[in-house]
């Protein structure tokens, strides 16, 4: 799957006008499926296009929109100012769609996914209500996750959640893979080989994170340190992420791969974490149904 290691940090390139702040292509990344890009709008401004062969997912990071598209239109769509603020919002688009995002809200962010398919599937919205929130880990490595695309949403290859880490904690901890495609004796997917991004949201935006890219033979072992929208790329091997004191630490991953699923495997070296959580941070849910106005 992996043609080349790319520079793993791609760092955002946001001036805080309109347009293109943050992205990605699979070949500058030197794989075959994951595509992203992180858009402003303000009010009253459009953004078109065409996702040709590809199946496209956009996520409301904050603000509201309208997409209108081939494969039907989507009104008044989001509703959080920010990802801290509330729950997401995503529209779902089919290969073959052309469309147009409007800005309603004074300022718009969001961002896309859009990856290679020859299968067709419905234009979909995801709204809060239809995002499962759940709490992992334990002690310090408590986070929440909130699954917006999960493993089998009605789509071909597409996986996206996005994740809050509070200040201090870890996160995408033990550290785990999902690089190599296995099944056990019965047919059972026991790790899917998957390409997967992270974009970084900070809070406040001063702050940083630190997430270290790593395998078991040492030919990949990079420590990053990601700032407010920035992306990395984890094309293989264990990636653990901690949010620095002070911040909390938002990222959204999208991903991709031999089987629309999450399978992965605990590095050996550090599974047995788990089995010493005592109790769940209490600063968690960062985000929940509760900020948002039940009647929609």
């Amino acid at each position: 799957m992996i043609n080349h290691v790319p520079d793993l940090l791609v760092r955002s390139q946001d001036n805080g006008t309109s347009g293109i702040f943050a992205q990605i292509d699979a070949q500058q990344a030197g794989w075959d499926y994951l595509n992203m890009a992180a858009l402003r709008l303000k009010g009253g401004e459009q953004f078109s296009g065409e996702v040709g062969e590809h199946e496209h997912v956009t996520v409301i990071l904050g603000g509201r929109c309208t997409i209108k598209s081939s494969a039907g239109n989507f009104v008044s769509v989001g509703r959080r100012t920010d990802v801290f603020s509330g729950m997401p919002y995503a529209v779902y688009l089919p290969r073959r769609t052309s469309y147009t995002i409007e800005a309603l809200s004074d300022t718009l962010e969001i961002a896309s996914c859009w990856v290679p398919t020859d299968q067709d599937h419905p234009a979909q919205l995801v709204t809060p209500k239809e995002v499962s929130i759940e709490i992992r880990g334990g002690d310090n490595a408590t986070r929440q996750i909130n699954s917006i695309l999960p493993p089998g949403f009605d789509c071909h290859r597409l996986v996206c959640v996005e994740v809050y880490t509070p200040s201090g904690n870890w996160s995408s901890y033990p550290p785990h893979k999902h690089d190599v495609h296995r099944v056990d004796q019965n047919g059972k997917l026991l790790e899917a080989d998957l390409e997967e991004i992270y974009f970084y949201k900070i809070n406040p935006p001063a702050g940083f994170a630190y997430q270290r890219v790593y395998n078991a033979s040492g030919t990949l072992d990079s420590l990053l340190r990601p700032r407010h929208h920035d992306m990395i790329l984890v094309p293989e091997g264990y990636h653990p992420v901690v949010s620095a004191p002070g911040y909390t630490t938002y990222y959204l991953n999208f991903l991709a791969g031999s089987a629309q699923s999450l399978a992965s495997s605990d590095d050996p070296d550090h599974a047995w974490v788990k089995g010493t959580w005592q109790s769940l941070d209490p600063r968690v849910p960062i985000v929940s149904m509760d900020m948002e106005d039940q009647d929609f």
